[in-house]
């Protein structure tokens, strides 16, 4: 696969067609678990191990669903790859399982993965599909941990908090204290909190998208045009 077919199929999903801030497909989940960035970590990477399989296994099958069954068989095929999700992480990082409980089962419900099976891998070959289903998860992963993070930041002062309970004693590391302990704001982590700060981060996300367009169609300066 060429270099330019590697950045069409996997760079779009990570920033200008990403599933929170952009599509916004996916906010139950990106509302309910990233009161702290580990959750939305947690979160993002077993969506994106959804959306890779069930693109690869949805591409391989595309020629041989029936038109008639087409979406109950991908749904199918979805709700599958989410029970081994599921059962993985049940049996891997059980105390980040017991955290997400519902939602993972819940990612079935996402749109954004019955989306991008129907508007993907349905039309292309394993390889990109899988790409795709890469760049898309994990656009929605960082944008889920960013949020996460600032929400943890705000209301309790701490970043990626209990990451080596949830994940396992290596991500010990990540553990930080950002704030003096008993200073956050409470509604940084509550409902309310949630939605303020995936507005902030939908706006910046469009401010810069509009400095860059401005940037890009800026006249070329006189001493670049004379040396051309």
């Amino acid at each position: 696969m060429s270099q330019s077919s590697f950045r069409q199929h996997f760079m779009p999903g990570l920033w200008e067609n990403n599933i929170a801030l952009v599509q916004m497909l996916g906010l139950c989940p990106v509302m309910a678990v990233t009161s702290t960035a580990t959750n939305g970590l947690g979160m993002g990477i077993a969506t994106t191990a959804v959306i890779i399989l069930s693109n690869l296994l949805i591409s391989l099958l595309r020629n041989t669903i029936p038109a008639e069954v087409r979406n109950p068989v991908m749904i199918a095929l979805i709700a599958g790859t989410v029970t081994l999700v599921d059962m993985a992480m049940n049996a891997w990082t059980h105390e980040l399982y017991k955290v997400l409980g519902l939602f993972i089962a819940l990612i079935v419900t996402n749109c954004a993965v019955l989306g991008r099976a129907e508007a993907f891998a349905l039309k292309n070959g394993p390889v990109a599909s899988m790409l795709d289903g890469l760049g898309m998860g994990l656009g929605f992963t960082w944008a889920l941990t960013l949020l996460g993070g600032i929400r943890e930041v705000l209301g309790g002062g701490t970043l990626f908090a209990h990451a080596s309970s949830l994940l396992g004693p290596a991500f010990h590391w990540m553990e930080l204290q950002i704030l003096p302990p008993d200073t956050g704001v409470l509604l940084a982590i509550l409902p309310p909190g949630g939605f303020i700060v995936l507005g902030l981060l939908i706006a910046a996300k469009r401010i810069v998208d509009q400095r860059m367009a401005a940037r890009q169609q800026a006249p070329s300066s006189p001493l670049v045009m004379l040396q051309s």
